[in-house]
């Protein structure tokens, strides 16, 4: 085994048999952490952006966070509505791209795919860059290297998937419950305390006071609306990840549909507890967040006070559990694990959406084929580089992240109730059950309600957000769309270029010319000679390029003093190259004889160390690429393997799957490969 092969088994494991990969089908308990982890993980940085841009009026700007958070919650209700009817409507879990693709045509449904795919790489981002500034309350050193270690982190949770790490319900459950406890048992522990025990709590930023931008002072006039849109769009943060459980529908224990519309409802449930848990505590702390970037900053007794940043999870934890720290490292711990899990899910789903792009020809076709490990791999590779991108690139700012975020998931909302609409107007053209059609009635009315909402919502997010970063997510996905675009029509291009006609299979050249490529009188050469001798070719010829006059006279002689009976043709080189006009001679066959087949052959020695590839070779590799441009013409290379071809052959050996399954049987026990999985709760 070479270093690359230690190197890569060492980080991805052993290789996985096709028959080992299983479907494993979850219950409701279990389906909940599993695909409600990312919207669940937005409760962590939604209310925060609220805050923070609240904070560019000033300290009357946080009076209002609370109706934003209502507007919020209301889409959020919104969304589950409609997403239950996607679910029993489309169960194979096609998700939004299916529903496009089927209802609207293939145009939609790669605006979907667009979206989705620039969307899945902001999860990453998003999610890594706040689970890290949330570990900032526990580790303050982090503070100025925020975005390399969410780099760090995307390249860790890169290599577990590479390795086939998936979502396992006990991985997911744990930390997933974990958040919803920490968080709703901080919140019900700070209203008690408040409420029942009368204690006044201060967050740490209760005593400064907010001095807001000067366009937004105030909130008077049209600035207090553009200001409110900001804030509202920033909130919609939060429904990120809803769509999550229409993708997993086939993952359910029967019956799938109500199962998935049933945890839908729970994610809503829980996830519009806790976002507003966590606004109403912000007001009742007097907890206050400062954007910089926009304008705001801190004040005590009217002199500016620069203080480090804490997220709002980091405060309320330290200001509710300060007599208990346990619950504080408790809660800190759980959001940041819950949010690098969120990341995760989005390994998870861009690499499949991916797959099925480059099953219908939308992407590279090497996006389809699992790994090693069964995984997608070239799809996490390509999430996790641009994942890392942007990390570096935005410093694992969250603020400046979500601005390009929420864009490309309301694309995708509001393009998949679109369609739902036009699934239910279709079906309800040929329904003739009273019941069937009124319940189908019933859902294009929650489905069109679901539609004015998001689409009200994507105008806002556009308006508000647009030349704050929103661009930047358009102009990606636009770049994205008109590249699938691209890559199908290649693709086609391609196919109808090389269907076979009715002519094509049975169309014979006139004659076969064998060309043999001489630079020495050796085995390899006579190796050549003999296979194509044994081809039984119309004609056989031997070609050599003189560069060198004393060297071509005694190649002539050795040639000659063989006895083969082949022609060694030797054309002159007065400028010592050999590619040239060798591959003009070729062309001069071809012209004159354009019905005829040319098949060159090639010695070529097969070498066991990297070394040896630069000292042999060389004019082989290049008279291949050159001749595989000419039309009509074969290349037939012929190896002969030096004696230091064993140790790569041994390397080879060492490195199959049998060996990593057992080492040094060099075979697969047998029961192993044909069993099926068995199936986990």
């Amino acid at each position: 085994m070479n270093a690359r092969d230690f190197v890569k088994r060492m980080l991805v494991g052993r290789k996985l048999a096709s028959a080992q990969l299983g479907e494993t089908l979850l219950p409701k308990r279990i389906a909940l952490p599993v695909f409600a982890s990312d919207a669940l993980s937005s409760v962590a940085y939604a209310p925060d952006e609220i805050l923070l841009t609240l904070s560019l009026a000033g300290m009357v700007g946080f009076a209002y966070s609370w109706q934003i958070a209502a507007a919020v919650a209301v889409v959020m209700l919104l969304v589950v509505m409609s997403y239950r009817q996607t679910v029993h409507a489309y169960p194979s879990g096609g998700g939004d791209y299916e529903v496009a693709t089927v209802n609207l045509g293939p145009t939609w449904g790669l605006v979907v795919a667009s979206a989705l795919l620039v969307d899945y790489v902001l999860t990453v981002a998003v999610s890594v860059s706040s689970g890290v500034q949330n570990a900032k309350a526990m580790f303050p050193f982090l503070q100025g290297s925020e975005g390399l270690v969410a780099a760090v982190i995307v390249v860790v949770l890169m290599t577990m998937n590479l390795r086939g790490v998936r979502e396992s319900g006990s991985f997911f459950a744990i930390p997933t419950y974990g958040f919803m406890i920490g968080v709703l048992g901080m919140a019900a522990w700070g209203l008690f305390r408040i409420f029942g025990l009368g204690t006044h709590l201060e967050a740490p930023t209760a005593q400064y006071t907010v001095v807001g931008s000067d366009p937004y002072q105030g909130l008077i006039g049209l600035a207090a609306v553009v200001l409110m849109a900001r804030a509202f769009s920033s909130g919609c943060a939060a429904l990120t990840g809803v769509e999550a459980i229409s993708n997993g529908v086939p993952a359910f224990r029967e019956p799938k549909s109500r199962n998935a519309a049933t945890t839908l409802a729970l994610l809503a449930t829980v996830a519009i507890t806790m976002f507003g848990s966590i606004i109403l505590l912000a007001n009742l702390t007097g907890l206050k967040l400062i954007d910089p970037d926009g304008g705001s900053h801190f004040e005590q007794a009217g002199v500016p006070v620069e203080i480090a940043h804490e997220t709002a999870m980091g405060q309320l934890a330290r200001t509710i559990f300060d007599t208990f720290p346990v619950g504080f490292y408790f809660v800190i711990t759980m959001t940041m694990v819950i949010l690098f899990l969120a990341a995760n899910t989005a390994f998870n789903g861009f690499p499949v959406l991916g797959s099925i792009l480059a099953r219908d020809g939308f992407l590279p076709k090497a996006l389809h084929t699992r790994g090693d490990r069964l995984a997608y791999s070239n799809g996490i590779l390509m999430l996790a580089t641009a994942a890392v991108a942007l990390v570096l690139v935005y410093n694992a700012n969250v603020t400046s992240l979500i601005q390009l975020y929420v864009v490309g998931v309301f694309v995708s909302f509001t393009v998949s109730q679109f369609g739902m609409t036009r699934h239910w107007t279709r079906h309800l053209k040929t329904e003739k059950d009273p019941k069937r059609r009124a319940h189908m009635q019933r859902s294009r009315v929650i489905n069109t309600i679901g539609l004015t909402g998001t689409g009200v919502v994507l105008v806002i997010v556009l308006a508000s957000k647009f030349i704050y970063g929103a661009y930047l997510a358009v102009l990606a996905m636009a770049v994205v769309f008109v590249l699938m675009r691209s890559i199908n029509r290649h693709y086609q291009k391609v196919a109808r270029e090389v269907a076979v006609g009715p002519a094509d299979a049975r169309m014979l050249p006139s004659r076969v010319r064998a060309v043999i490529m001489v630079q020495e009188v050796n085995k390899p050469t006579m190796r050549a000679v003999n296979f194509a001798r044994a081809t039984r070719a119309s004609s056989i010829e031997a070609v050599l390029v003189s560069v060198d006059d004393v060297e071509t006279r005694s190649i002539v002689a050795e040639w000659d003093a063989q006895q083969l009976e082949i022609p060694l043709k030797v054309i002159a080189s007065p400028y010592r190259e050999v590619t040239g006009p060798f591959l003009n001679y070729v062309k001069g066959i071809r012209s004159d004889n354009p019905r005829d087949v040319v098949c060159v052959y090639i010695p070529e020695y097969v070498v066991g160390h990297w070394w040896e590839r630069v000292l042999h070779n060389q004019t082989g590799f290049i008279l291949k690429a050159r001749l595989n441009f000419m039309q009509g013409v074969m290349v037939t290379s012929v190896p002969y393997q030096l004696a230091s071809s064993k140790y790569a052959l041994s390397r080879a050996q060492r490195n199959t799957a049998a060996a990593w399954r057992r080492p040094g049987s060099g075979q697969v026990r047998m029961g192993d490969s044909g069993r099926e999985p068995a199936r986990r709760e």
